[in-house]
């Protein structure tokens, strides 16, 4: 009897997910409860895929969502892993730290309630 060893293309592959951690979601959800405060947000999704997690916006359950925060590993070392995407598909901000990107929608939030 022969036994696959772990590098071997026999072996199973386990599939890794990417997720936010405490400290991500935290910043998020912060910016999350202001908007919804503010009558701006109504609910949230969360994806955490083989190579990206996503945080969906949305203004009413049933559409397409506002705003998407991504988590992208692979470009840590590029432009940035985080970004925020419109409704568009545009990307409206990208960078290393989460909360300096997270900004492009503090601005949105002082807008509104001025």
């Amino acid at each position: 009897m022969e036994f696959a060893s772990p590098g071997s293309a026999d072996a199973p592959q386990e599939t890794q997910q990417v997720a936010f951690d405490r400290g991500e979601l935290s910043a998020i959800l912060s910016i999350y409860g202001r908007m919804v405060a503010a009558g701006l947000w109504r609910d949230y999704g969360i994806s955490c895929l083989s190579d990206v997690a996503v945080f969906s916006v949305f203004r009413r359950t049933a559409e397409h969502p506002l705003y998407r925060i991504e988590k992208r590993p692979r470009l840590r070392n590029r432009q940035g892993q985080y970004a925020v995407i419109g409704m568009d598909g545009r990307v409206l901000k990208r960078g290393h730290d989460l909360k300096t990107v997270l900004r492009v929608l503090e601005r949105k939030l002082i807008r509104a309630v001025e």
